[in-house]
């Protein structure tokens, strides 16, 4: 029976397995995995075959690639534009098997600029097709030879965002410096991972989008305090980025004829940018938001399955990773979104509901999600108590001056037991919990100071009004059966309670008797005795008038008869009860089938949470008068739609060149245009 009260708890899975071969979607069409190696496609060849190359290609694949490039600059089009990148490619993979790195470099550059030139080239527009499969192609190739093109820079140790490195191809040197665009910074990053180079196996969803650029994923650099915010990054951070690649200057040529090309690396947050401009046109950028997430979670620092089991065996040795913990960025512009775990739970529980969530730019775009990991072993009002500290530090920390609106805009999510700690962060006590213990006035109360207001915070306590929703999901708002005689005796047996917790309530007992009239909220002693239905707490909790300002939301778990927890349990999701479960303050409430573990993993509750938190957006926006953050570029059609009118100089192709990336007459590093409608 203990194992099913415990249900609720989320032990830790792998979330990522790494590849033989990174995935790559030219490995098809291009025959990169056969025996023979990198072959061209048969619109390529056929290509080859109308000027005589076909042979040439097979025997002599460089000179074929010459000839090409002459047949090119003499008159240029859009298919043999495609078969010099493709051929390229080709080229580049073969050279890389055989270990010449460097002119490798040279041929996935190339390729990377004609690419570029089939995608964007002025010359081309009254023939480009995007509804020609030729098209996804081109797109492909720029992101494959990018990403081959980085892993080489990578392995000489110049991929630092910051630095500038240079190569030369085709009578032509490229200066290629990396920047970091949006609110990334380059002191953030303490190296890239590829994306392609792992499979996710540990979530229901991947969700990517399908663009420009290569997915990478960022891993944070450890930095000291000067951010507020970075205290609340968790060891070992990661969070996804793409980087792209676009020339912004040509400057002519030097005393051996080279032409120079000075080019940026750029690098974005997917989770604030869907979308750039390049050469006046919003193309979509190319992301995966659920790789770096799993890579994240994999991470040693972040392995939860201890976490979760001391923090409910033993709270003393998992107080020290109490708090709140951010999964991306702090964004001043987007409301937090901040989820409680449960019982014998972590914060990686969530992971399902935030993977799908990210994914969907009307969420991203306007809300941050954040954590709180607690020691589960306490009664829950204690870790409400110290969840209230822990938000009023933060905010403090962060924004002591209230500049932030979007942070008087927060949405709690909590799961089981992590209800009732969120709904408790909205209540104003009165004296209604100290009634609970007593009948005489708090002032009547022997004790030092210190234990005078330690017992103060769990009793007295005003609503949080920087919340304004709690959604809560498998919450026991009248608690369990399953916290019964046996498992409360085992549980007793089992948890070690916080040392300042027994201290406290041995001496408060000592020190006044006859004070208290009922001693449960410091004789109990376990957070499965405080989720027991003859706890007196919880009819006050239930029946606590909520702050006006704040709105409620319910999400029911029941399982059907077909489930084997159903021989074991009343109607409800096996562990706590249909009528247990229910909030009658509750502004929206849903059942879904689902048992107690997965009842906020459920698509029917993630569907139900996107509602909400649409809802809400659209009522800060009424109340406000704007978006409380950042809604992205406008949808970006399959051929590419234009973009409005840049306050930059658009990007022009000079035509009279040699075949080349399109030149940006903005100067080097800068931005998009903003991405918000504000």
């Amino acid at each position: 029976m203990t194992i099913l009260l415990m249900s609720a708890g989320g032990c830790a899975s792998s979330y990522l397995s790494v590849r033989r071969a990174p995935q790559n979607p030219l490995a098809g069409p291009l025959n990169l995995v056969s025996r023979g190696g990198a072959r061209p496609t048969g619109r390529t060849t056929d290509l080859l075959r109308r000027y005589d190359l076909e042979q040439m290609q097979r025997q002599e694949p460089e000179a074929a690639l010459e000839q090409l490039l002459y047949e090119l600059q003499a008159e240029p089009s859009l298919e043999k534009t495609y078969a010099y990148a493709e051929l390229s490619y080709v080229l580049g993979k073969r050279q890389q098997a055989r270990g010449r790195q460097a002119e490798a470099l040279k041929r996935f550059s190339a390729a990377v600029a004609h690419a570029y030139m089939y995608l964007f080239s002025p010359q081309f527009d009254p023939y480009r097709n995007a509804f020609d499969p030729q098209f996804r192609l081109a797109c492909d190739l720029y992101n494959a030879a990018l990403e081959d093109m980085l892993r080489l820079v990578q392995q000489q140790g110049r991929l630092q965002p910051g630095e500038t490195y240079q190569f030369e191809c085709d009578e032509r040197r490229f200066q290629v410096r990396i920047v970091p665009q949006g609110s990334l910074r380059a002191e953030q990053f303490a190296r890239f991972e590829f994306v392609s180079d792992f499979e996710v196996r540990g979530l229901s969803n991947r969700h990517v989008s399908y663009g420009l650029g290569v997915p990478l994923i960022g891993v944070r650099q450890e930095q000291g305090r000067e951010d507020p915010a970075s205290g609340y990054y968790p060891a070992g951070m990661s969070f996804p980025v793409t980087a792209v690649l676009r020339a912004v200057e040509y400057t002519g040529t030097d005393e051996r004829q080279r032409v120079t090309i000075r080019c940026v690396l750029e690098l974005y947050d997917p989770l604030g940018t869907d979308a750039v401009d390049f050469a006046g046109r919003w193309v979509p950028l190319e992301t995966d938001l659920t790789t770096p997430l799993g890579y994240y979670l994999d991470d040693p620092h972040f392995r939860s399955n201890r976490i979760a089991t001391w923090g409910l065996l033993d709270p003393n040795r998992t107080s020290q990773y109490r708090g709140l913990y951010m999964l991306e960025t702090f964004d001043p512009h987007k409301i937090p979104v901040l989820m409680v775990h449960g019982l014998w739970s972590s914060p990686e529980t969530w992971t399902e509901m935030i993977n799908d969530l990210r994914s969907l730019p009307e969420i991203r775009n306007r809300y941050q999600f954040w954590t709180y990991l607690y020691p589960t072993g306490q009664p829950f009002w204690v870790s409400a108590s110290q969840l209230r500290a822990d938000l009023t530090a933060f905010r403090a920390a962060v924004d002591p001056d209230n500049r932030w609106p979007t942070l008087d805009q927060m949405v709690l999510v909590g799961h089981s037991m992590g209800g009732l700690v969120s709904r408790m962060q909205t209540l104003d006590s009165r004296d209604d919990f100290w009634r609970v213990l007593s009948d005489q006035p708090f002032d009547a109360l022997q004790t030092d100071r210190e234990t005078r207001e330690r017992l103060a915070s769990l009793v007295f306590f005003r609503p949080n009004p920087s919340i304004r929703r709690v959604i809560t999901l498998g919450t026991p708002h009248r608690g369990s059966t399953y916290a019964n005689d046996y498992t409360r005796w085992l549980g007793r047996k089992l948890i070690t309670l916080p040392t300042a917790l027994v201290q406290t309530r041995t001496q408060l007992a000592r020190d006044n008797p006859g004070l208290f009239q009922n001693t449960e909220m410091l004789t109990i002693s376990t957070s499965i005795d405080s989720l027991a239905p003859d706890s007196p707490v919880l009819p006050v909790l239930l029946h606590s008038q909520p702050a006006p300002w704040v709105r409620y939301h319910n999400i029911v778990g029941v399982i059907s008869d077909r489930h084997f927890l159903s021989r074991f349990s009343e109607a409800g999701d096996g562990v706590v009860s249909f009528a247990s479960a229910r909030l009658e303050q509750a502004d929206s409430e849903i059942v879904v089938d689902a048992d107690h573990s997965r009842v906020h993993q459920h698509p029917r509750s993630i569907l139900e949470v996107r509602r909400i938190l649409l809802e809400h957006a659209q009522e800060m926006e009424r109340a406000t008068g704007r978006w409380a953050a950042h809604s992205g570029p406008p949808a970006v059609a399959a051929q590419l739609a234009p973009a409005p009118s840049p306050a930059r100089a658009p990007d022009v192709l000079q035509s009279q060149l040699p075949p080349v990336p399109e030149v940006c007459r903005q100067p080097e590093g800068c931005e998009s245009p903003p991405y918000s409608n504000q």
